[in-house]
């Protein structure tokens, strides 16, 4: 990362705790996540804006990342499962947080490219999997957390069945409105939501594109 784009890093983080209050290790996962190589147009990367990607997919706004990533609580835990890699950056910022972050992405281009950007940020803890996120990814689960970065109307039982007990899922829940909404694992049959801020995702879809 060049010296201009750490300062850019920085100020977007700093913006960013003009909304929200930041812990010290988030906000350092900002500073230390460069923003233009996952989206298009390297002019918009450090604005607070959701940005189109390929696939008529969406890279999320920087601020609704912050958000989802502090409702996950994923400081120095072992594994986390994504849902919806698309361009990375959720996952890019994430492993900057935890040991290991397993992404499944059900577009193989997107798939690709993620892989592509993650090799040349020389980022080696995130695994990214094509395959059909309804059904996580059995093999490495239990998960100490799962983030969905697509929206649903409803979770998937399959995902709860690969959280560990004690475990947070955080996923956009909702169909004319979403909002980011945090679960906590109790037990199998004691999954406490919590609703939070309103936010915008394309949907989870079904099957591999």
């Amino acid at each position: 990362m060049t010296n201009l784009e750490r300062e850019r890093c920085k100020a977007l983080a700093v913006e960013i705790g003009d909304f929200v209050t930041l812990t010290p290790a988030v906000f350092r996962a900002f500073c230390e996540t460069e923003r233009e190589i996952f989206v298009p147009f390297s002019n918009h990367a450090y604005k607070l804006d959701a940005q189109p990607i390929s696939d008529d997919q969406w890279i999320s706004s920087p601020l609704t990342v912050a958000k989802m990533t502090l409702a996950l609580e994923c400081e120095n835990v072992d594994n986390i499962l994504e849902i919806g890699c698309g361009s990375g950056y959720q996952a890019a910022i994430l492993s900057k947080l935890a040991h290991r972050i397993f992404s499944v992405e059900r577009i193989q281009n997107l798939a690709n490219e993620a892989k592509k950007r993650f090799e040349i940020l020389n980022i080696k803890n995130i695994h990214v999997r094509f395959d059909d996120g309804n059904f996580g990814l059995k093999s490495y689960a239990p998960y100490d957390r799962i983030l969905l970065s697509a929206a649903t109307n409803e979770v998937p039982k399959t995902l709860f069945n690969q959280l560990k007990i004690g475990g947070i899922l955080v996923a956009p829940v909702g169909q004319n409105k979403q909002f980011i909404t945090k679960f906590i694992k109790h037990s199998d049959e004691n999954i406490e939501k919590i609703v939070l801020d309103e936010c915008l995702f394309v949907p989870l879809l079904s099957g591999r594109a």
